[in-house]
């Protein structure tokens, strides 16, 4: 009896609620540090290191791109060989190095380029030695992000897991709910609190702050070490390097004529005691990876294969069709992304406007994002609470609107908000040069900033729609032992798309400034067409939503069939990890 007394008293020596504070403190200062500084870089870039808008733009679509894509690697990482701990623990700390580059700049001139305004018709460019100081700052803080961002939830669910609590899920998906109360609560306060700082104090200040709330994030995290579970690294079993190892082993079996087989026995399944099926019919050239040509050199004694790149388990061959079957759904997400990253320019809109909500306060101009995410917020909170109960009631749908149709509204709200905006434009610069301001892009503009609201707010409810219906959508059909891979699926998503978006600039202000003529994109927005641009973005989000009720209509007809994937799961095997995007 005293010995169960003792083992109960041992349980919680480690891990449990009280880990939370120094998990969650941890994660919310590396947003309000990150997001702080990313969104008011436009501007700073411009000032101090001369580049053009477009530029600039690019270049901040590509450290988006970065951050979201070592997020993937991280993820690996952490997971097969270092285990979550000390990748938060590393991400933290590059990212602290990061900020701390990034500041230096503020207080050290000479690393930066001397301001177009102090000289007549002339700019000094700008050093490769400042260019390289700037750049390693971005990518100290992309692999921060890339180690914390999708090891530091899952690290928090590891201190909770106790599958003998009954309790277990509730508290699981309570932690994910103030989780992400704590994120939405930390990236309001950036683009307010910390973009009010650098507008009203300055760069080094402004830069400054961020820098000692990264600091306390990673000082909290440390303090907090003796108390938690370390899950060590899976270094024999990865879902990414698996899937790979399936691609290769069918591609060096591509001379293999024996397919299809009807032996259910010349199929490898491992581990042993999984259900008896035979492979599904689509990529079929995939069946070949998981064909035994030959017993004694394919499988070791135990049954497991000699050599995973050479021969893959049949579980691990439906799982990569799985995931190809949602590629196309996939893709249909990317111009949505691009829409939000066009929204760099309108900083430099409103800034040229009346941004007062009252009459002695005044909304900094990178600020208006906060109106994104009020509208993204609203919407999720009315469609949870609200339109789902009417829809169950009256139609029988628990569930309320189907993934498809959610995604099918965010599409057509982000047209809608493209559109907004470039008419929005066109009003603007039609006032600006009405009062003479053509060649001055800093004048302000007797237009108010407000009119801005109503196209932020028409893409977060946009947002807000595609993307929750997007991953319940991969989580439908991809088998539950890839779950995790709907939310990763997301962020190789935004990846992409700001790659695209970066790349779509770097086109158009290449192309609408050929033979001498003022770029859409000009730094001047008076001069160039940002409505140009946005009647442009209007055109392929149109294109994008057609593309869509394409796939849509591949998906329908056997949509059934697909979403019962041929993976037979028992409900334990559910990870955890799909409760936060459910």
């Amino acid at each position: 009896m005293r010995t169960e007394i003792r083992q109960v008293e041992e349980k919680p020596r480690k891990g449990g609620l009280r880990t939370m504070p120094f998990i969650i403190v941890n994660e919310s200062f590396e947003m309000i540090a990150t997001y702080g500084l990313q969104t008011n870089m436009l501007i700073y870039l411009m000032t101090f290191y001369n580049m053009s808008a477009a530029t600039a733009t690019s270049i901040l679509g590509l450290w988006a791109a970065l951050s979201n894509g070592l997020a993937i690697v991280g993820a690996i990482v952490a997971d097969s060989y270092c285990g979550r701990f000390r990748a938060v623990a590393f991400g933290s700390i590059s990212t602290l190095i990061g900020m701390i580059v990034l500041w230096l700049t503020t207080m050290i001139p000479q690393l930066t380029s001397v301001s177009c305004s102090h000289f007549q018709h002339v700019c000094n460019g700008t050093t490769p030695i400042q260019l390289a100081v700037l750049f390693s700052s971005f990518g100290f803080m992309s692999i921060g992000a890339g180690f914390v961002r999708p090891c530091s939830i899952i690290f928090g669910a590891d201190q909770l897991e106790n599958k003998k609590n009954p309790d277990n899920q509730r508290r699981i998906a309570s932690y994910f709910n103030w989780y992400y109360v704590s994120t939405g609560i930390s990236t309001m306060l950036a683009v307010t609190v910390i973009i009010y700082i650098q507008d009203r104090y300055g760069w080094q200040v402004g830069f400054g702050i961020p820098i000692i709330l990264m600091f306390l994030s990673v000082l909290m995290f440390q303090i907090g070490s003796p108390l938690y579970i370390k899950v060590k690294a899976k270094t024999t079993e990865n879902l990414v390097i698996g899937l790979f190892q399936v691609a290769v082993a069918a591609f060096r079996k591509r001379n293999n004529t024996r397919l299809p087989l009807t032996d259910c026995d010349e199929y490898y399944r491992w581990p042993l005691e999984s259900e008896v099926f035979t492979p599904s019919m689509d990529f079929r050239w995939l069946n070949r990876a998981c064909m035994i040509e030959d017993p004694e050199r394919d499988l070791n004694l135990d049954g497991s294969a000699s050599n995973p790149w050479n021969l893959s388990s049949l579980e691990r061959v439906e799982s990569l069709k799985a995931l190809l079957r949602v590629l196309p759904m996939w893709s249909t997400g990317f111009m949505m992304s691009v829409d939000m990253g066009v929204f760099s320019f309108s900083m430099l809109q409103t800034k040229t406007m009346d941004r007062h909500m009252f009459p002695h306060f005044e909304i900094p101009a990178a600020s208006f994002t906060m109106f994104l995410l009020i509208a993204l917020t609203i919407w999720v909170i009315f469609y949870d609470r609200i339109l789902v109960p009417l829809l169950s009631k009256y139609t029988g749908r628990p569930k309320g609107l189907s993934p498809v149709t959610r995604m099918r509204i965010g599409l057509i709200v982000s047209c809608m908000s493209m559109a907004l905006s470039a008419i929005t434009e066109r009003i603007r610069r039609q006032k600006a040069i009405e009062e003479g301001h053509e060649d001055d892009p800093n004048a302000l503009v007797n237009m108010s900033a407000m009119w801005f609201v109503p196209q932020y707010a028409l893409l977060g409810m946009a947002e807000a729609a595609h993307t929750v219906g997007q991953i319940e959508f991969f989580y439908s059909l991809l088998p539950k032992s890839m779950s995790s891979f709907a939310s990763a699926m997301h962020t190789v998503g935004s990846a992409v798309s700001s790659l695209i978006g970066s790349i779509m600039v770097s086109s158009v202000d290449w192309l609408s400034s050929t033979g001498g003529k003022t770029s859409w994109l000009s730094s001047n927005i008076n001069k160039g067409h940002l409505d140009y641009h946005f009647w442009l973005l209007t055109f392929l989000s149109l294109l994008n939503l057609l593309y869509f009720l394409i796939i849509c209509r591949f998906y329908e007809t056997g949509n059934d069939e697909i979403s019962r994937s041929p993976h037979v799961a028992d409900e334990e095997e559910c990870d955890y990890r799909l409760l936060p995007e459910s």
